[in-house]
């Protein structure tokens, strides 16, 4: 791994970002309707719609319109929210923290649990274990989401009572990233942590099942692909310990295939959370994103977009890093990937 590779990759980014911000930013501006009417009220005066519009800029060119957004984006000003009445960086600070913590929660047990149950599955081809994992890949890219959500809520909250339904803690820790289960950490607060555990818990399978499922079977599909390999049957027919050729050997290879959908899902799951968001109540940047489409709030449609897009940057920013490590035939240096 290079300089140069992190540097190339970096400004590749830029116009990616950059398009992207304006291809949104003239879609939420020639969307139908009037949001600033809307904003208002079917009883406000043409003098008052007039006058919020000049306030905010929307009496201008388009072209000059995106450059004093631009402008303001890089001051952290991301324009006035008209649902709110507040700065739309001020409400992205509020309510991504709830959805970073519910996806990357998500990703997590998508990934602890689908590389595993995908090993197992393809140690025991055709096995109950791997019928068993058929029916959980199959269900969870098959249920609808808030259909499980549900379900859940009544079989572990309901029933048995294990789980809350609702909410992220009912008593949150002292603030510091806004994440949660992060910061009961740093402070020290063991019964807050173990709270927002508690409620993080449920949503967070609901929106990964689909992942995990995804995973199961790519893991599945790749290590039996792996075992049919000449330097797995040599590493066989000398005596290695199968554990061993399976962890160290097949796992670390097979693994490559199911990091294109772990980068493409984080930012995925990142903008489509809200219909969980919305069953469990879950105070995210989802369902802020859903409200903001509802009453054409254009400001928060461009950021709660532009912070999607900067998530599936990184992600597969990291997935390509995570390549050179896991094999090494990857170059970075500028030859052929």
């Amino acid at each position: 791994m290079t300089k140069d590779f992190l540097l190339r990759r970096t400004l590749h980014v830029i116009p990616v970002l950059f398009g992207l911000s304006v291809l949104v930013f003239v879609i939420a501006r020639v969307m139908p309707g009037d949001p600033v009417r809307m904003a208002l009220g079917p009883e406000a005066t043409q003098a008052q719609i007039e006058r919020l519009r000049e306030q905010m800029g929307l009496d201008q060119p388009l072209h000059i319109q995106y450059i004093r957004w631009l402008t303001g984006v890089f001051q952290g000003d991301f324009g006035q929210s008209l649902r709110t009445n507040r700065n739309v960086a001020d409400d992205v600070r509020e309510f991504l923290p709830a959805t970073i913590e519910l996806t990357t929660v998500a990703m997590v047990l998508a990934i602890g649990l689908g590389v595993p149950l995908g090993v197992r599955s393809a140690v025991h081809k055709d096995g109950w274990e791997d019928q068993l994992s058929r029916v959980v890949a199959l269900s969870g890219v098959a249920l609808p989401r808030f259909w499980l959500g549900l379900l859940l809520q009544l079989i572990f909250a309901f029933y048995l009572g294990w789980l809350p339904t609702i909410g992220r803690a009912a008593s949150p820790p002292e603030s510091v990233t806004g994440l949660y289960l992060l910061d009961s950490i740093l402070t020290g607060d063991w019964p807050a942590f173990w709270d927002s555990l508690r409620h993080i818990l449920l949503p967070a399978f609901t929106l990964s099942l689909a992942t995990l499922g995804q995973i199961m079977r790519l893991v599945r599909a790749s290590m039996i692909e792996q075992m049919r390999r000449d330097y797995i049957m040599a590493a066989r027919a000398y005596g290695l310990p199968a554990n061993l050729i399976t962890a160290k050997h097949m796992l670390k290879n097979a693994f490559t295939s199911a990091l294109t959908i772990i980068g493409l899902t984080y930012g995925f799951l990142l903008g489509n959370a809200f219909l969980v968001e919305a069953v469990f109540a879950w105070p995210g940047m989802a369902q802020y994103g859903v409200q903001a489409i509802i009453y054409k709030d254009f400001n928060a449609i461009v950021a709660v977009t532009m912070v999607v897009g900067v998530a599936y940057v990184l992600a597969n920013l990291v997935i390509d890093l995570l390549y050179g490590y896991l094999d090494p035939r990857i170059k970075y240096g500028g030859e052929s990937r």
